[in-house]
């Protein structure tokens, strides 16, 4: 599966942040295009008008120099800060606007949800819908009639397929939507976020036959979700202020890049306020750290945390445990006792305590991780909640997408299998 099906050659795109001013820009450079004796004059595909290479007034680069290849077979995805550049590309991708530099080569028919909602007509039924988006993606009344129940199917909403599709909600909108593109099967299908709308089984449902439509077709998929993108992507692209700042098939790295582009999170505190965190330090086996600081650690290093607390009022003791939180706010490793418990501490006249936790082998994966502290009463209020107290990263070279790798034993067996029993 070689075909190439998607080209772009130093794709460029400015816009203007001032309305007046993009009106007159735009009318100027089409009297200048209409202009016969114009020495500039080019396509805005094929880079040459020397006029593009320089930004007026109130412009700035959405895109910037952007090249790139996906053939059949292939899933390209793309991640960034929001204002990055992604659904510009995509909609450069799918002809809605054009690129001021470069050129895009699309072979094949194109399925686009690079917006929710796109292409549908509200006062129209979902029925009528289908056969819609069926035909502007060029594919005949007959072609659409043996796939129809397909579609619906897996849409899951047949009990609204007569309503006008005004009165969907989002969620049943990209249904309807993904249905359509998915079993139309074109050559081409662009996807920005809009799987994020729907509901949990809805969205494994679709990366399931986003996985099988990868055999037929090229994929480019906008997501902020990295498990998405570590589950169906082939390759990623990291777009940062127009420009590309990774472009590998080693989606881990890509993931880890994306990851570093965000600044640390502010610390917060909850609780009851029966307790705080005096004092943390947190030592791995060359760096150390204290309360709001940051450490980095290898994978597979032990790393100690010591708290120092301050309980308030009749609290003579209370339980503490960690909690471990990736950047996407996921829950990754709660740090507990054996029993599976917060472990219990006491404290001394002063109403202070300290407490230290021996992780040993972190086996996390390449990533940054924030450490919450919880400390609890014996009825389980919480008592103080710190969260952000201190920021481990772990360095890994690893090209997992899981959060915990776990290096089993490995026994190879060679000559074990059984014999196939013969006829």
């Amino acid at each position: 599966m070689s075909d190439l099906l998607i080209q772009a050659e130093n794709v460029s795109k400015k816009f203007c942040r001032s309305l007046k001013r993009s009106l007159w820009y735009g009318m100027a450079d089409v009297f200048h295009s209409l202009n016969p004796w114009s020495s500039n004059q080019s396509s805005a595909y094929d880079g040459k008008n020397a006029r593009d290479e320089q930004l007026r007034p109130h412009e700035f680069w959405a895109l910037r120099d952007i090249s790139f290849e996906v053939r059949r077979g292939e899933c390209l995805g793309l991640i960034g800060h929001n204002g990055a550049g992604k659904s510009t590309l995509l909609k450069i991708l799918n002809g809605v606007i054009r690129p001021d530099r470069g050129q895009i080569t699309m072979r094949g028919r194109i399925g686009a949800m690079i917006e929710l909602g796109a292409g549908f007509n509200p006062l129209l039924t979902g029925r009528e819908n289908i056969y819609n988006q069926a035909a502007l993606l060029g594919f005949s009344p007959e072609e659409v009639k043996r796939k129809f129940d397909d579609i619906v199917d897996f849409s899951e909403i047949p009990h609204a397929l007569d309503m006008p599709l005004q009165n969907y909600s989002s969620g049943m909108r990209i249904r309807l939507g993904f249905s359509i593109f998915a079993h139309l099967e074109p050559d081409i299908l662009l996807i920005d976020e809009v799987l994020a709308v729907g509901d949990v089984g809805f969205r494994m449902k679709s990366l399931n036959k986003m996985s099988e439509l990868m055999n037929r077709c090229a994929v480019i998929f906008v997501s902020h979700s990295m498990p998405q993108i570590f589950r169906i992507c082939s390759e990623v692209m990291l777009l940062g202020k127009g420009g590309v700042k990774f472009h590998g098939r080693n989606i881990a790295d890509g993931v880890a890049a994306y990851f570093r582009e965000f600044p640390g999170e502010e610390q917060t505190i909850t609780g009851t306020g029966d307790a705080r965190v005096l004092h943390l330090s947190a030592k791995g086996q060359t760096e150390r750290a204290n309360l709001h600081e940051a450490l980095t650690i290898q994978y597979g290093e032990d790393l100690d945390i010591r708290v120092d607390i301050q309980l308030q009022g009749e609290h003579k003791s209370a339980k503490i445990q960690l909690l471990f939180w990736n950047i996407e706010l996921l829950p990754i490793m709660d740090v507990m006792t054996k029993e599976l418990n917060g472990f219990r501490f006491a404290v001394d006249e002063n109403g202070r305590g300290s407490v230290t936790a021996r992780l040993c082998q972190v086996l996390l994966n390449a990533g940054k991780y924030n450490v919450s502290v919880i400390i609890l009463s014996d009825d389980l209020t919480v008592l103080c909640r710190h969260d952000n107290a201190v920021t481990v990263t772990v360095a890994a070279n690893c090209a997992s997408g899981a959060s915990v790798i776990f290096p089993a034993e490995w026994q190879n067996h060679p000559g074990s299998l059984p014999q196939p029993s013969t006829p």
